[in-house]
């Protein structure tokens, strides 16, 4: 299922539902399930039994919106953690130590703050960077919590996949060892368009993903080509702290980032960023 966050004009309230359709042309709002399953993060950390619900409600119900008359959100709400990887992709890394930047022996993580959340179709505001770069990345969302779990229980600990642009303000990465400023501006973390159930996507790990800047093709790879895959991440992760329902990972970008060029691009005013991850969809941000 590809389960959404969405508005429609006059009611400011988000609600939620299922996209359906060959072209995932029309939504069924969950609106009657609110009582049980008022947000996205209770229908993650309810399961089965939330997911059970919802596909019975789809079945059942004949209340169809299209999805050209609403406004999606980003896919979930604030969750406690918003984890990303560096240098994750083997060819990413090699361009990384060109700029001489030591690949990391072990998983290098850092938080994005979950106040940078943003919709699918949101604006980036740079803010005070110059220095603004994009990012595509398979994005996974935890569902049942996760402790000390070793790599073969991960794939049970994860709700659904979503498409995520880990924005880069990359003068202000460089301030301080940690990346945690210059990767959490304000909207710098666009993701959607909705989340698709883990049983839709099957092994994560053979995924087309692409990142494309006014129709441009900046980066263009597929999940193979990680170096720790998700089961790797979630069990490493998990050693240290407990994951919880609905917490976020963005599971590392592959070669063509802005910095790497020769000579650097930035982004600028009016840029449009879409990015695509295969069996998911795409999300679109113009820069401010």
């Amino acid at each position: 299922m590809k389960l959404a966050r969405f508005e429609t004009e006059g009611q400011g309230r988000p609600r939620l539902g299922v996209v359906v359709g060959e072209d995932n042309a029309q939504i069924v709002p969950l609106d009657a399930l609110s009582e049980d399953w008022p947000t996205m993060l209770s229908i993650v950390a309810g399961g089965e039994t939330a997911l059970a619900a919802v596909r019975a409600h789809v079945a059942a119900s004949g209340d169809r919106i299209a999805l050209g008359d609403v406004t999606l959100l980003a896919p979930i709400e604030r969750p406690a953690k918003f984890l990303a990887i560096g240098m994750n992709y083997r060819k990413h890394a090699e361009e990384a130590r060109r700029l001489g930047v030591a690949v990391p022996e072990n998983q290098f993580w850092f938080n994005k703050q979950t106040s940078c959340l943003a919709g699918p179709y949101d604006a980036i505001d740079p803010g005070v960077s110059e220095a603004l770069d994009y990012e595509v990345e398979l994005g996974v969302v935890i569902g049942k919590p996760a402790k000390r779990i070793t790599e073969e229980q991960a794939p049970a600990h994860v709700f659904g996949y979503t498409v995520m642009n880990d924005v880069s303000a990359r003068d202000w990465q460089k301030h301080s060892p940690t990346f945690t400023v210059g990767k959490s501006f304000d909207t710098h973390g666009p993701i959607g368009p909705w989340i698709v159930t883990a049983d839709e996507i099957g092994d994560p790990h053979k995924l087309a993903l692409r990142c494309l800047v006014n129709g441009e093709i900046r980066q263009d790879s597929d999940t193979s080509g990680l170096i720790h895959d998700i089961w790797a991440q979630i069990a490493y992760l998990s050693t240290a702290f407990t994951l919880e329902s609905g917490d976020l990972i963005a599971s590392g970008t592959p070669e063509g980032v802005g910095v790497a060029r020769n000579p650097p691009v930035f982004l600028k005013a009016g840029d449009v960023v879409r990015c695509e991850v295969e069996k998911i969809g795409a999300i679109e941000n113009k820069v401010l």
